[in-house]
């Protein structure tokens, strides 16, 4: 299933993609992703890919998960995911939902 999600990022923090690549790199342990045409792409345990680039003012993820992956892989890769976003838009989980509910109700 491929999914693409965007994310506004706290206010006065950099929409610098350098600056998210290395919060990728940190969190997915020292995974580098490929840079094509302006966005990076790798894969991690349940993620077949991860893609990520800048857009506007707004990080863009796009993710394709793999078939049937074992359990321990899912907790692991969500745990770093939501790390990773927390790193690179400056929010956490909790702001984050926060924040989709409440653009969803206008």
């Amino acid at each position: 299933m491929i999914t693409i999600q965007e994310y506004t990022f706290k206010r006065g923090l950099s929409k610098d993609i350098e600056r998210v690549k290395s919060a990728f790199v940190e969190c997915f342990d020292g995974v580098e992703p490929e840079e094509i045409d302006g966005r990076y792409r790798a894969g991690f345990k349940a993620l077949e890919s991860i893609s990520f680039w800048i857009e506007g003012k707004k990080l863009c993820i796009e993710t394709k998960s793999r078939p049937n992956p074992m359990d321990d892989e899912v907790l692991e890769t969500n745990r770093r995911f939501r790390r990773f976003l927390e790193e690179a838009t400056g929010y956490t989980s909790k702001e984050r939902v926060k924040r989709y509910k409440k653009s969803v109700s206008k």
